[in-house]
């Protein structure tokens, strides 16, 4: 999903990191609202319904100017940096988890400490993540309709492996 406040770098550590947690079968969804109303770059839910919150940094500036980050970690289990080989990791703080990504895929440096969210905040979460979901997929089908894109008979078809 581009917004126009992404910059091509960001746009690149997301492509990757979400190309990688695809393969390891998590679905991340990007720019999602959390119940805070802040952002989150990328939120994910695993296959047993873990939920990873991913912070893109395309620059030392990016991660030095953000002072809001602590918040997320009150809306994962799992909290991850995600940046490129042009941003020292030595900047990203220790006890976090930390992702380093290009175009074509991500590698995790170090893991997330895994952080329990409480039943009524996975939940909310878990509700929030399914509901913009399927409003970004029913605003696709609607472009596509009427871009004159042909889709799959049977759209149900797509999640099948």
């Amino acid at each position: 999903m581009i917004d126009g406040r992404q910059s091509e770098l960001a746009l690149m550590i997301q492509r990757g990191v979400t190309r990688f947690f695809l393969k390891n079968e998590i679905i991340l969804l990007p720019e999602l609202t959390l119940n805070n109303g802040r952002r989150a770059d990328l939120l994910g839910i695993d296959n047993k319904g873990k939920i990873i919150l991913i912070e893109v940094k395309s620059s030392v500036e990016d991660f030095k100017v953000d002072r809001k980050w602590p918040e997320y970690r009150d809306h994962c289990d799992l909290f991850y940096f995600a940046s490129h080989k042009e941003v020292p990791a030595e900047i990203f703080p220790r006890d976090e988890g930390f992702i380093l990504a290009d175009n074509y895929g991500a590698e995790i440096i170090r893991q997330a400490q895994e952080e329990k969210l409480s039943a009524q905040s996975r939940k909310a979460l878990t509700l929030r993540f399914a509901r913009a979901s399927a409003l970004r997929l029913e605003k696709i089908i609607r472009f596509a309709q009427s871009a004159g894109i042909e889709l799959p008979e049977n759209i149900s078809d797509i999640d099948s492996k």
